[in-house]
């Protein structure tokens, strides 16, 4: 006598399981998602990387100087009682700073680490390739100056040779995570060079607009 059909409990589990995998393969031979094709967005967040590699081991050396500088700790002057101000600003002891490091990616790029016991400065210079540019940097840098309150870690007044300057002192290390500090400077250094091109590209195409519509009185 024939044993009767009987379905198991797991085969609508297994069916779905099947159809996920066969869905998942699909997607990864066409390129796109599940669920649909990919955005125009995504797309051109694929194709652009978050940093570009011939930058990367500049901003890894970067990284490596900075998290050596802000090992800082809490360190009272040595000339004044009962006063506490960041070494590498005033540098009365010379004991109590370290060599100053600087890396170098060009001649227009270029980072200056600064450390002591109690405080660490960060320099940057941004690459300014013509006029336009350095005349764009001076702008942004002189808006972000005025607003160093804003920051924390921002220095009104940028060392000489450089666009834009930190300090980091054992208070902002206290109440902040260091990584955290890191990583902003790191992010400004990644997007600086990017909001500066945007703007050339931004005052070229109106220059051309306004050109375009001075030289319509003469046609």
């Amino acid at each position: 006598q024939p044993q009767p059909h009987t379905t198991s409990p797991l085969q609508p589990l297994r069916v779905a399981q099947d159809t996920a995998c066969s869905r998942h393969r699909s997607c990864e031979h066409s390129g796109a998602p599940e669920g649909g094709s990919r955005s125009r967005a995504e797309i051109k967040k694929a194709k652009s990387p978050r940093m570009a590699t011939s930058h990367k081991p500049y901003y890894d050396q970067v990284r490596r100087a900075l998290h050596v500088a802000l090992c800082i700790q809490n360190f009272p002057c040595q000339n004044v009682e009962r006063h506490n101000k960041p070494e590498i600003e005033f540098q009365d002891s010379p004991e109590l700073i370290l060599p100053p490091v600087v890396i170098t990616r060009n001649h227009n790029e270029r980072c200056l680490v600064e450390s002591s016991i109690n405080s660490a400065r960060v320099s940057i210079k941004v690459k300014q390739a013509d006029e336009l540019e350095e005349i764009l940097c001076k702008q942004f840098m002189r808006f972000l100056t005025q607003r160093a309150e804003a920051f924390k870690v921002l220095r009104r007044v940028p060392c000489d040779g450089y666009d834009i300057s930190f300090l980091v002192t054992h208070d902002h290390v206290e109440e902040m995570v260091v990584d955290k500090v890191v990583d902003f400077i790191m992010q400004w250094m990644e997007d600086v060079d990017k909001e500066i091109s945007e703007q050339k590209l931004s005052v070229s195409s109106r220059g051309r607009v306004v050109a375009a519509d001075f030289l319509k009185q003469f046609v």
